[in-house]
């Protein structure tokens, strides 16, 4: 246990001891309700990192006498399900004690993983907390949310993140000075095991002193990895660079900066959908099948899921980044809309207008039209000539 990180040296066992989340574990809360009542049903954690999803979900299964089945979305096989399903029916069997599968991320699990326990979850076999922070209404699918209660996480309050941070301190043996303690709540932006990963590493770089001073949290701030934020700077950041590095036909940076986002653990599906985009935009008619790669990549990730699917990423990632590049079919798109905005919906030329009533016949409703005509544009009469597509672009 003194080698696991701070983070779970302390991590409470009961509800006395968490903190936080009054609203669902206080004397009137919900889930303290539930696990009294001896009535658990399947339950979607849904709040930011470090608001104690995990922590919840472990003291529910101690409390309840439950046997505990942590997981991550991230690694988590359909191979890894089935046996973990298997296991928890035999529990149930032969000790009659109930499974908690805790799926941490469950946004990432695809639709065809999700479908997969399902049934397990609808007979009894497994009691389903799945965590995530993102809406769930958009990340799981609609049985699997209909047959589970969904509980909203706050962020930590600054009187909270306190509280959390002095239990780590007294772990540690360590002190904080007030002006290092109001940065590191601060720079923790609510999330607790930001804020015990950096007073564990502060405790390595102290010599003498046993006290934490603010230029020492500052500088492990500094040391630390940038965080990848899904709604942050980072975020973008790195889908920006990919991008550009496809576009710059770099396979080996945009390689570098998709197994970032694979180590982020970003949707695998929010990746494939820009290298779609990126297939019509940027590769277009200089290899229109790029399309047809990228789209069945999309497809693969969407059944796959991750760990696997990073294979069928790098696959097209190659591909697309080594295509030739053409933007005539975007750029020609984009003057289109430009005059769209300018002169709004002009007249459309009566010969190429649909017909299907005597009236309309008789106004002159496609009247003269050719079906193959050679060299005449079919534009409105303002827009007569006007070239939208340079396939030299």
């Amino acid at each position: 246990m003194e080698n696991n990180p701070l983070a779970d040296q302390i991590r409470p066992k009961n509800l006395k001891e968490f903190v936080g989340q009054e609203h669902l574990v206080g004397n009137k809360g919900i889930i303290r309700q539930l696990i009294e009542s001896d009535q658990l049903p399947s339950m979607i954690f849904w709040g930011p990192p470090g608001s104690g999803k995990t922590t919840l979900a472990q003291i529910i299964a101690n409390t309840t006498k439950s046997y505990f089945s942590a997981n991550s979305a991230v690694t988590t096989t359909l191979k890894d399900v089935r046996k973990i399903v298997k296991e928890a029916e035999e529990r149930l069997q032969a000790y009659n004690q109930r499974t908690i599968f805790f799926l941490d991320e469950i946004h990432r699990f695809n639709k065809a993983q999700q479908d997969a326990f399902l049934p397990h979850v609808e007979k009894g076999i497994v009691i389903l907390i799945g965590a995530t922070t993102e809406n769930p209404s958009f990340e799981v699918i609609g049985p699997l949310l209909s047959r589970s209660r969904v509980f909203v996480l706050n962020q930590l309050e600054e009187k909270e993140l306190k509280t959390i941070i002095r239990r780590g301190l007294r772990k540690l043996k360590l002190k904080i000075e007030p002006k290092a303690l109001e940065f590191l709540v601060q720079a923790s932006n609510g999330d607790a095991r930001v804020s015990l990963n950096a007073i564990e590493i502060a405790s390595s770089l102290i010599q003498r002193s046993k006290k934490i001073s603010l230029q020492l949290i500052k500088d492990v701030f500094q040391k630390q990895s940038l965080l990848y934020d899904k709604n942050g700077d980072e975020h973008y950041n790195t889908i920006s660079a990919f991008i550009k590095s496809m576009r710059a036909s770099d396979p080996d940076a945009a390689l570098y900066y998709l197994a970032r986002m694979v180590e982020a653990g970003e949707d695998p599906l929010f990746i494939a959908r820009r290298m779609v985009i990126f297939a019509s935009e940027d590769i277009g008619m200089a290899q229109p099948t790029a399309l047809v790669v990228a789209n069945e990549v999309f497809q693969a990730c969407n059944s796959i899921g991750y760990p696997e699917c990073a294979i069928n990423l790098a696959h097209g990632v190659v591909y697309l980044a080594k295509a030739p590049k053409n933007r005539s079919a975007y750029n020609g798109l984009r003057k289109a809309q430009e005059d769209i905005k300018k002169y709004g919906n002009l007249p459309i030329p009566m010969e190429i207008l649909n017909a299907p009533t005597r009236l309309m016949q008789e106004l002159g409703y496609g009247k003269g039209y050719e079906p193959y005509p050679e060299n005449k544009s079919l534009l409105p009469k303002k827009l007569k000539g006007k070239k939208y597509y340079d396939k030299k672009e």
